[in-house]
């Protein structure tokens, strides 16, 4: 395999960050003025994170000197700066609930809250007394326990295939389709939450993963593979069916990930994209209930809820989630 080098992770991080950010943005900002920022794609935005995951949590395992070391490695990137979300809207919306203060923190639901959040159940109790409408705080935390369940895959997927078997790539693409398989049923049926769990999110790991084993491949030939995922990525919505689209949007991440030198600096100064991903949901909340977006021009609102994800996610990076890397 050629050396790894130089790459824009860190601009797609961010552009997806930002993609998932402004659609939520539209949806909940309850703003009939900012109603087209719905149209951002988070979907594929999401499925854009699962591939780079699939890429660069491969990457990682095969880098570690051992299991204990990758997983070491793996819950400091994820889990301090999770918990500190989890604690800090626990206890800092209380400032916006309906409840009085002393209601608020005798209501049984906030430690059901911070109990099964910390444990990434986040569905077991998605909401907090009194905030936000007893709305879910956080929608976009659903993401973080497959990321853990991630962690787990890769070395169970090394131990079954081996590092050098060369019935990987086949082993791999029969994973995808029972993934396929998976997420095509639960979402005829319309049951889309449960379509998008594990093994349906698999589908876009995977091929992450194979690029990854195929990278000399995958550099030799990423322009013509790019040019036909192009070609290919819209053939999945004219059948209403997910097959090829998930392979495809891993060609184009991937893609994306090794041209372009210029973004290869992108993310000198930190890596601000988890911060920005994890504390976005709530403060666009904590905006609408305060009525901002209602009562002040939404366009300027929506600017300065931006420079605060912004800010927030760059002091989550600074002073919290570098320490324990």
């Amino acid at each position: 395999m050629v050396t790894i080098t130089k790459n824009n992770f860190d601009f797609i991080r961010v552009l997806l960050a930002f993609i998932v950010f402004l659609g939520h943005l539209g949806t909940l900002s309850a703003s009939e003025k900012l109603a087209f920022l719905q149209y951002s794609p988070i979907e594929i935005a999401v499925f854009g994170f699962f591939v780079v995951s699939g890429f660069l949590i491969a990457r990682s395992y095969e880098r570690s000197s051992g299991l204990k070391s990758y997983l070491k490695k793996r819950i400091r990137r994820i889990v301090p700066a999770y918990l500190l979300v989890i604690f800090l809207s626990a206890t800092l919306l209380s400032l916006v609930s309906t409840y009085s203060f002393t209601e608020y923190f005798s209501d049984p639901q906030v430690y059901k809250y911070l109990f099964w959040n910390s444990l990434f159940l986040n569905f077991k109790a998605p909401w907090l007394p009194g905030v936000f409408g007893n709305q879910a705080v956080n929608g976009a935390l659903w993401t973080l326990k497959i990321e853990m369940c991630y962690y787990f895959c890769v070395p169970l997927l090394f131990l079954l295939f081996g590092k050098n078997n060369k019935y990987r790539n086949i082993s791999l693409m029969i994973i995808y389709f029972l993934s396929l398989v998976y997420l095509n049923y639960f979402e005829s049926i319309h049951k889309i939450s449960t379509a998008k769990q594990l093994p349906g999110s698999l589908s876009y790991f995977i091929p992450g993963m194979l690029i990854y084993f195929n990278f000399d491949f995958f550099i030799k030939n990423k322009n013509t593979l790019f040019i036909i995922a192009l070609m290919t990525v819209w053939i999945d919505l004219i059948f209403n069916i997910v097959l090829l689209s998930p392979i495809m949007i891993g060609i184009i991440v991937l893609y994306i990930a090794y041209s372009f030198k210029f973004l290869n600096n992108f993310g000198k100064y930190g890596d601000f994209t988890y911060g920005i991903y994890i504390f976005h949901f709530p403060i666009i909340r904590v905006f609408t209930t305060l009525g901002l977006f209602q009562d002040y021009n939404p366009y300027i609102m929506a600017i300065i809820c931006m420079l605060i994800v912004v800010a927030v996610g760059i002091c989550s990076w600074h002073f919290y989630e570098k320490k324990f890397l």
